[in-house]
Parts: C-alpha cells; sequence; structure tokens
C-alpha cells in the first residue's frame, strides 16, 4: 500500500486545485504513471535527476519511479471537530494518511472570496491546528477513562496509560500538537491505535499569487507561514496552485519555456512532492540494467536484506550480500561493468544500511 498525504485546508485556500495539477503533471509524465484510485485519490511520482540520469545511462526498456499517494481531503470549516460542514468526513480521511500537507492561502484575490473575510495565513492554520487538537481531544478523553476502569485490576499497561492519557490531555488543553511532545517509546505504543490526527508529520504549502512565486521567499506572507512552521520544526514549500493548474496543462516542451519566462528552474509541484517523501523519513535505492530502471522506496535506516525484501519476498530470506555503488558514481564511470573492472563495487552484507541514492545489485540463493 503507498504511503498517503493528505493535502487539507479551509475552503478557496487552492487545495483542489493543487491536487488537480499533481494528477495532471503524473498523467502527462510519459514514463511516470500517474493513477486515481478514486475521484480524491491519486498517486504521483517522485520526481528525481538520479532515476532520470540512470536511465540516461542505460536506455532501459522500462521505467518505474517511487510514487507517493496525495489524498485531497474535504475542506475544513470552524466546527469541524463537533461535525461542523464536511468535519465528519474530514476528520475520517485524515485519520488514513500516514502526513499532512496542510495549504495555506497566502495570495489575495477578490475573485476568491476567503471563507473568513480576509488574507491571515496564521490565523487559517490556527483554525485547522484548533480542529484537529479538539478532536483528539476527544480520542484522549475516551482513552483516559476506559483507562482508569481497566487499571482497576491492576493491569500495568492500563496504568502506564492512565499517566500517559493525562500528560497528552494536558498538552492538549494548551495547545500543543501530539507531534511536539516529548514522549517515549511505551507512550506511543500506547497512542498508536488512537491514530490521533496532531500526531501526524506536516508540511505546509504556502499557496502565492502567480507574480510572487519567483521571489516567494521575500513575501511578507509566507514569512509569517515560515515562523508558525519552524516553531514546530515542519518544512514550507512556497508553489502557486494556479501557475501548476497551467503548466499540467502545457505540453512538456512548453513547460521549459513557461518556467524560464516565470523565472523558475523547476515546476514547484517537484519540490513539493519531494518535500512530502522526505517528510515521510523516506529515502530511494535503485535497480538498473537494460531491461528496467527502478526506484525502490525504504524508510531510513533500513538494511540490506529487508530492503532486498522489497522486490521479492526471495531476496530477502535467501540474502547473501549487496553489491552497490553510488548512483553518481556508477554514472560517471559509464555502468556497472566499468564499476566492476575499477573495483568500485562494494560488497555489503546483512548489517548494511542502505543509503539514499545506491544503486544495488542483490545476491541471493533460496
Amino acid at each position: 500500500m503507498a504511503l498517503a498525504v493528505g493535502i487539507v485546508g479551509l475552503p478557496n485556500v487552492g487545495k483542489s486545485t493543487l491536487f488537480n495539477a499533481l494528477s495532471g503533471a503524473g498523467a502527462q509524465s510519459a514514463n511516470y504513471p500517474f493513477c486515481t484510485i478514486d475521484p480524491n485519490v491519486g498517486v504521483v511520482p517522485v520526481p528525481d535527476l538520479r532515476l532520470d540520469a540512470l536511465v540516461d545511462l542505460y536506455r532501459p526498456a522500462s521505467v518505474v519511479p517511487a510514487t507517493i499517494e496525495f489524498v485531497d481531503i474535504a475542506g475544513l470549516v470552524r466546527g469541524a471537530s463537533k461535525g461542523e460542514g464536511l468535519g465528519n468526513q474530514f476528520l475520517a480521511h485524515i485519520r488514513e494518511v500516514d502526513a499532512i500537507c496542510h495549504v495555506v492561502r497566502c495570495f489575495q484575490d477578490d475573485n476568491v472570496v476567503h471563507v473568513h473575510g480576509q488574507v491571515d495565513p496564521l490565523a487559517d492554520m490556527e483554525v485547522i491546528d484548533t480542529e484537529l487538537v479538539l478532536r483528539d481531544l476527544q480520542s484522549v478523553e475516551a482513552r483516559h477513562e476506559r483507562a482508569k476502569k481497566q487499571s482497576k485490576g491492576g493491569d500495568p499497561v492500563e496504568r502506564k496509560a492512565v499517566e500517559v492519557t493525562a500528560h497528552v490531555k494536558q498538552r492538549l488543553e494548551e495547545g500543543i500538537p501530539v507531534r511536539a511532545m516529548d514522549l517515549d517509546d511505551d507512550a506511543w505504543e500506547i497512542l498508536r491505535p488512537l491514530q490521533l490526527l496532531t500526531a501526524k508529520p506536516v508540511l505546509y504549502a504556502a499557496n502565492v499569487a502567480e507574480d510572487t512565486v519567483a521571489h516567494a521567499e521575500d513575501d511578507p506572507l509566507v514569512a509569517r507561514v515560515r515562523e508558525r512552521a519552524a516553531a514546530e520544526g515542519a518544512k514550507v514549500v512556497p508553489i502557486s496552485a494556479a501557475i501548476e493548474a497551467e503548466l499540467a496543462n502545457l505540453d512538456p516542451s512548453e513547460r521549459a519555456e513557461y518556467l524560464a519566462e516565470l523565472g523558475l528552474e523547476e515546476p514547484g509541484l517537484h519540490r513539493l512532492v519531494r518535500a512530502a517523501y522526505d517528510l515521510l523519513g523516506l529515502i530511494t535505492f535503485f535497480t538498473a540494467g537494460e531491461k528496467e530502471v527502478r526506484a525502490w522506496t525504504i524508510p531510513k535506516g533500513t538494511k540490506a536484506p529487508h530492503a532486498a525484501g522489497k522486490i521479492h519476498s526471495d531476496f530477502e530470506r535467501g540474502f547473501i550480500r549487496a553489491e552497490t555503488i553510488q548512483w553518481d558514481l556508477l554514472v560517471e564511470l559509464g555502468g556497472e561493468q566499468a564499476a566492476r573492472a575499477q573495483g568500485k563495487l562494494r560488497s555489503e552484507g546483512k548489517e548494511y544500511v542502505v543509503e539514499d541514492g545506491d544503486v544495488i545489485h542483490f545476491r541471493f540463493n533460496v
């Protein structure tokens, strides 16, 4: 199952425009498949220059990029935690994703009415955060009451749950998201089944005007989002959903020219997708040959046998060693044969922790 990022935000912030641009960009990339699982879910390729370089080197029959799933979640309004608007639908869907991409409006446009009457990124962020905290508070309070009842029999897990939920409840009441709390492994184990919304990592997409995107770093509205995000250790990606929608409708040959006119090196979606991928704590290793060049997604810290298991369970069960080289050195040397001849292929065993950008050939026996 693909790891999923939920796109959230208030109505009229550009959330669905951004999702539609992601969909269009994926659909129009010849070698990068995009698929729609249902009207508001899509699997998008992760743009990767390393993969492109390996494709240029091997000219394979097929190319399979890393992918990430984006979910366009129903717009949120104040009171969603109590079922206002599409709140129940929003909160049910957000429980199912692994991370959150929070789209924040950072543009003025009299033709696009703001749900609260004025553009104020911090106020908008506060609405979303408050509703998520309130819903989490309901979940934690219910677990706390259950733990108090079940701990009367002396169950050590439930006694710990009483302590943990009391602490988390207090911090939530202070407006602190769960992801910002200093919790030990035992506490996380107790909280995990609750699928708390504020426990999920967050990325902010600052949606700016078309004439602002090239110098978004100087935009005062974006600066306010950055300041707020920095306080919780979150990333901010400035992006113009309107421009991304236009790019998605252009032929690939026209996109580069349009980007150059705007003073941009690449679509903002590329940065957004890569940031979301990083947010989930993922890295990429590659397998490469004339038949196929493929990017494989694994969590940071994965050891070689488990990485091999991503390809096939037999690879993990019968793992012998991993022959590996970093992608840039492989490209520089001109391929595996030259790398082997020069002794640049490393032979790694079961304890090897795969590095981002490794090109690996697994040896196995079953």
